[in-house]
């Protein structure tokens, strides 16, 4: 949705990785003023080349409408928030945080506590979808928090998503649901990378693969969208290897937590280990396929034989 220039919220996107710009942008493209922070300079500088505010946001934080919070993990937004330079302080009342990273239910809980103390909003809403539908504002956002923190953040979401799942008014049940989520992309990307070089054992190519099985019930998105990366050859990160140890490790916590047995998500997050442990961890994560082609002694597409 485009927002009359007059409407226009002041909106900042703290990470500006493959997630956080293609959300930066979208916000910007919705009619928004938008700043981009990151510890990237050139990250910085390509985004405000894009229309992105000039100003520090030091100068703008007092009249934020809505920060995104696209980082990597809960130390690195509980760093944003309220670390030595901490955003939520320079907040004034009534502007909502968006965070948008995997973290456990537990510690949305306890980031939704500390923002309230400064009359901040705090909505629990990690993303769903790639770096191409951030770019194209299509995401889906699994989020909670209470009405006000919606209702605050709406222009915002309208701009960055397709499917807003509102799953409650306390913070927690969106990451939750994200847990659920990782769980299962986890599991479905390296299950992907093993039937894909099973196949291969077979004298089925990585194309022929992808050909039929992507028009077959073994199909699923991660695969349609992970395996071609594999007969490219191509492992620049969309989303990268060690993205998995961090999320299918919080899904097995949050599992240990509530006593529940989840021995398919471990033997995922072992061949993402496996794979990271090999010098993969900055590929993208359809490189777990390089773990069962050493062990099968298989050359993937783009290898030296």
């Amino acid at each position: 949705m485009i927002m009359d220039k007059k409407d226009a919220q002041n909106v900042a996107v703290i990470g500006l990785g493959s997630m956080g710009h293609g959300i930066a942008a979208s916000a910007l493209r919705g009619g928004q003023n938008v700043w981009g922070v990151d510890i990237n300079p050139d990250q910085i500088a390509k985004f405000k080349a894009e229309g992105g505010q000039a100003s520090p946001l030091s100068e703008a934080a007092g009249t934020l409408n809505a920060i995104a919070v696209v980082v990597l993990n809960a130390a690195q937004t509980e760093s944003v928030l309220f670390g030595e330079d901490g955003i939520v302080a320079k907040l004034k009342p009534g502007a909502v945080v968006l965070a948008c990273a995997t973290v456990p239910p537990a510690f949305a809980k306890e980031m939704a506590a500390r923002c309230n103390e400064f009359g901040v909003h705090y909505l629990d809403a990690p993303i769903s979808g790639g770096s191409l539908k951030a770019a194209n504002g299509q995401l889906s956002i699994m989020a909670s928090g209470t009405p006000d923190a919606f209702a605050t953040a709406r222009p915002l979401l309208d701009s960055i998503a397709e499917t807003v799942f509102e799953l409650g008014d306390e913070a927690g049940a969106g990451s939750a649901m994200k847990a659920v989520n990782q769980l299962l992309a986890g599991v479905h990307i390296a299950t992907m990378a093993e039937a894909l070089t099973f196949g291969m054992t077979q004298g089925v190519t990585p194309d022929k693969f992808v050909e039929v099985i992507s028009n077959c019930a073994g199909t699923s998105w991660m695969l349609e969208n992970r395996a071609p990366h594999i007969v490219a050859g191509d492992y620049a990160p969309h989303s990268a290897v060690n993205i998995w140890p961090k999320d299918l490790g919080i899904v097995l916590d949050v599992a240990k937590s509530a006593q529940f047995s989840a021995p398919i998500t471990a033997a995922a997050l072992q061949q993402f280990v496996a794979a990271a442990g090999m010098g993969h961890g900055q590929e993208d994560d359809a490189a777990v396929a390089k773990v069962y082609a050493r062990n099968a002694g298989l050359t993937l597409p783009g290898e030296e034989t």
